[in-house]
């Protein structure tokens, strides 16, 4: 099974899913797979490149998301993204902001598919050997999604594209900002679920207001894979059993505690190369949610992150302060 494949994802978010983010939440799932953040081509070619795509190799699977609409700079970013070893290479068809519209990238690309198709065909040829995957909504603005969806796959599998990331709500560009893109349009599951039976051949992973692995096993009655978003990030414990459901692994499923004692090493590692604590805690603030202590765990590292100086020994203290909350409630 390639990373593409995979039955369990969790979704590219923008300021979310950074290189910390993502070893964070390696250590709670082993096989579930990861993305980067959305990183424009053009960025790759003439940006921070060591920056912007460097990523520990315990992240494996994980997939590199471009955007773009320059096949050329497109292709050159995707080999780039190959050469540093990621899994997949996933373009955005998606992302409604302005920012993004601008740039006549992301979901505006859904009324261009033949576009799509020469950008996906010279990714392929410039990393043949990942897959190659597109992350799209049901369809944007005034478009019907059911006669835009299969059209824009159809033309897509032509070009060669076999794996499809799809957000089961439409983009509109205008009058909606990206929060509001990702709440008001409604939610069309059996249109996603359909398009896994026009089209066999296809890997679909079905993406938008999945909450819990429930919901996933039951989507995944319809669709190959499930992609999980803003509810990971949320409770980031509610992969602590995705390996053992969906992989069959037989490991024992991770202690929130053994979670934050197992990155102290690396969290000090980070700190001492100079990077702030709170840039890798504000990723756990959700690691107890729904259990005792959940109030004190982010309340400690809230306070202390920032201070200057601080170290994995602020983490390890935050989670002392929730184990003797827990003993005094037992006592």
């Amino acid at each position: 099974m390639s990373a593409a494949e995979n039955s369990i994802a969790i979704a590219p978010m923008m300021e979310w899913t950074d290189r910390f983010d993502r070893y964070f939440l390696r250590r709670i799932s082993r096989h579930a797979l990861l993305y980067t953040e959305m990183v424009h081509a053009e960025a790759v070619l003439r940006g921070d490149r060591d920056y912007l795509l460097r990523f520990d190799p315990s992240e494996h699977p994980v997939a590199l998301q471009l955007g773009g609409c320059d096949p050329a700079t497109l292709a050159e970013a995707a080999r780039i993204g190959a050469d540093y070893g990621y899994d997949a290479i996933n373009l955005n068809v998606g992302c409604p902001s302005d920012r993004v519209q601008s740039g006549r990238f992301g979901a505006c690309l859904m009324a261009s598919p033949r576009l799509v198709a020469q950008c996906i065909t010279a990714m392929r040829r410039a990393a043949p050997l990942v897959p190659v995957t597109v992350k799209s909504r049901i369809g944007i603005d005034d478009q019907d999604p059911h006669e835009v969806l299969p059209a824009f796959l159809a033309t897509l599998a032509d070009a060669g594209c076999t794996h499809f990331v799809i957000h089961a709500r439409k983009a509109w560009l205008k009058g909606l900002n990206p929060k509001q893109n990702r709440e008001i349009p409604p939610l069309d599951y059996p249109l996603v679920h359909a398009m896994k039976q026009a089209f066999p051949q296809l890997h679909i992973t079905i993406n938008g207001g999945v909450n819990s692995l429930t919901e996933a096993r039951e989507h995944l009655q319809h669709v190959d894979g499930v992609m999980i978003g803003r509810a990971a990030y949320r409770n980031p414990y509610l992969l602590a059993t995705v390996d053992r459901e969906f992989y069959g692994s037989a490991a024992p499923v991770p202690d929130r505690g053994d979670i934050v004692t197992a990155l102290a090493p690396w969290v000090a590692a980070q700190c001492a190369d100079g990077v702030p604590l709170h840039r890798i805690t504000r990723h756990m603030l959700g690691l107890f949610q729904g259990q005792p202590g959940a109030r004190i765990w982010r309340r400690y590292l809230s306070e202390h992150a920032h201070i200057s100086g601080a170290g994995a020994d602020v983490m390890v203290a935050a989670l002392e302060q929730v184990s003797q909350a827990a003993l005094a409630r037992a006592a």
